[in-house]
């Protein structure tokens, strides 16, 4: 059975405005933010999904509840990639050391492979307990890439050349489909 899995990315945070790449930090949406998900929910408004998830991380979940009530179901394994001793660090620090910790983890963290066993064990889970159903996802950048890795085959080299968030190329929810 096919799962359908519609992938959203949190709002705008504090850091985000700050250049600032959180990873596994806690921070808040901003206001931009908090406007970006109303936004969302008006797009989204007449889609009808089985289950959402998103991660157990404040800007996720206050994203999926913003846009989806309060029937969110939280997963850790969801988590924005653990950037270790840079969580929290600029982003002209952390982005370029991306690519280069795709196997190789961030001090202290974990690599971009890392992150896609949490979300194959994830995908491993919808497939046994949701197969056949229409989800939704609201997480973070790691998880959507190592997505783009497991269901499309693309390789990360590709995967991060090809990432929306160089070009600007936001949209309403990336379509999966887990088989």
């Amino acid at each position: 059975m096919v799962t359908k899995i519609i992938y959203f990315v949190h709002g705008t945070t504090v850091d985000n405005e700050k250049n600032v790449s959180s990873g596994w930090s806690d921070v808040e949406l901003s206001e931009l933010g908090v406007r970006q998900v109303a936004d969302l929910k008006n797009k989204v408004k007449d889609a009808a999904f089985d289950a959402v998830f998103c991660s157990d991380l404040k800007r996720a979940e206050h994203s999926a509840k913003l846009v989806f009530g309060t029937k969110v179901i939280k997963d850790k394994r969801l988590r924005e990639c653990n950037y270790g001793e840079y969580n929290g660090l600029p982003s002209n620090v952390v982005e370029p050391l991306q690519e280069k910790c795709i196997t190789k983890r961030f001090p202290g963290g974990e690599s971009y492979e890392d992150v896609k066993a949490r979300v194959s064990g994830f995908l491993g889970f919808l497939k046994k307990k949701y197969g056949g159903k229409k989800v939704a996802i609201v997480a973070h950048k790691a998880p959507q890439l190592a997505l783009e890795v497991l269901l499309k085959h693309k390789t990360w080299e590709r995967v991060f050349a090809e990432d929306w968030r160089k070009r600007k190329a936001w949209q309403p929810g990336w379509e999966y489909i887990l088989e």
